[in-house]
């Protein structure tokens, strides 16, 4: 545990108390709450005096059911000789499903910069991250990557949309990340949360879409951000059918199942379906248009990464060689606003740092990125 950095979010969030009116551009969670026709749901687990008992490791069957329609039909993901398994969160399933598939000392490859969440996991699975720069855009550089896979390599790990530069990477790269992973006999770990948040028109791709892709490729999604679900902890892994047995083993020791109430009332979010994460994008994209603008205003002293997806700004400080946590801080006590530091992302040879702009209503994350300009242009 030595090795494992620790969380940034809670640092951070002990300088946002300390500093009442604080505006977070922090923690990347989104504003609105689940939909309210999950309270049928609920009434159902209330009312059903079994769901009170553990149930399945894997998860109850109609959520599972209704996971398999979704990644079928929205994925277009043939589940022939594939499991799906519920999970706490996704950040659960990731580690579950890097203990289900590596041995102390295996390699896992990590586009840098990296979600800094998925990097504890690996040293905390014991493993070892490598990392792998993306190219000046963000995206992929997939020579770099084919250039990291040793004999110790057990799995390529992609986030697209990504966290946290917001990239969506393209289904060109993507395809031929799952074609090398599937040519050198390692798994291709897909994490797919922010598959809804799109601008620009661009399109999500999902790499288990790929005929053949069945017995190499791990998807891992998320009800956190679509569905307001954050404290609600439900994310659901698609794995080739030969690891299911393993999965169960760890998900069986770390948490048993996920939380019932919780799982049924995902079964009514599924329903509504991606329309209800939808008519709250446009707002989103709105603020993101405005932030775009905002920066621009700073010149060259910032170089913000063009994205498309997500919620997030990934802006890098060209001239700043100061410390990042110190900016930080900085600008929470003295503009009053908040983001995550680039380290926490593996970014540590230059100053960059992450703003979200999901958790906050248009007016106030407005008003939270005028701030961070303000800031920005008086400390750089």
């Amino acid at each position: 545990m030595s090795r494992v950095q620790a969380p940034i979010i809670p640092v951070v969030g002990d300088w946002i108390r300390a500093n009442p009116g604080t505006i977070s551009l922090g923690q990347g969670i989104v504003h609105y709450p689940p939909p309210p026709s999950i309270e049928t749901y609920i009434k159902a687990f209330w009312d059903d005096p079994l769901a009170h008992q553990y149930g399945p490791v894997e998860g109850l069957d109609p959520l599972r059911e209704a996971i398999a329609q979704k990644v079928t039909a929205e994925n277009g993901v043939d589940i022939s000789g594939r499991e799906i398994a519920v999970t706490a969160g996704s950040n659960m399933g990731f580690l579950n499903m890097l203990l289900a598939i590596s041995d102390p000392g295996d390699e896992i490859i990590l586009p840098r910069p990296f979600y800094f969440n998925q990097e504890m996991a690996v040293r905390i699975a014991n493993c070892e991250p490598i990392f792998v720069d993306t190219d000046s855009q963000g995206h992929l550089d997939l020579d770099a990557i084919k250039e990291a896979l040793t004999e110790k390599t057990r799995a390529v790990v992609t986030v697209s949309p990504n966290n946290p530069t917001g990239v969506v990477y393209r289904e060109d790269d993507l395809r031929s990340v799952n074609a090398l992973c599937k040519s050198r006999g390692v798994y291709h770990i897909s994490d797919e949360a922010y598959e809804y948040f799109l601008y620009d028109g661009d399109q999500h791709f999902s790499p288990a879409s790929i005929p053949g892709s069945e017995d190499h490729t791990i998807s891992l999604y998320s009800l956190s951000k679509a569905y307001g679900f954050a404290s609600w902890r439900i994310g659901y892994a698609v794995m080739p059918q030969d690891l299911f047995g393993a999965l169960r083993k760890v998900q069986d020791t770390n948490v048993i199942c996920a939380t019932a109430i919780s799982q049924y009332a995902a079964v009514g979010a599924l329903k509504e379906g991606a329309p209800y994460c939808q008519q709250f994008v446009g707002d989103m994209a709105k603020v993101r248009e405005q932030g775009v603008k905002a920066l621009k205003t700073l010149g060259e002293r910032v170089k913000p990464l063009a994205s498309t997806g997500a919620f997030y700004f990934f802006v890098e400080l060209p001239g700043f060689s100061g410390d990042d946590l110190a900016l930080i801080r900085t600008l929470i006590e003295e503009h009053k606003v908040a983001v995550i530091p680039g380290s926490a992302f593996g970014i540590t040879d230059r100053c960059a740092f992450r703003a979200s702009f999901g958790a906050l209503k248009t007016e106030t994350a407005i008003e939270g990125l005028g701030r961070l300009i303000s800031g920005l242009d008086q400390l750089i």
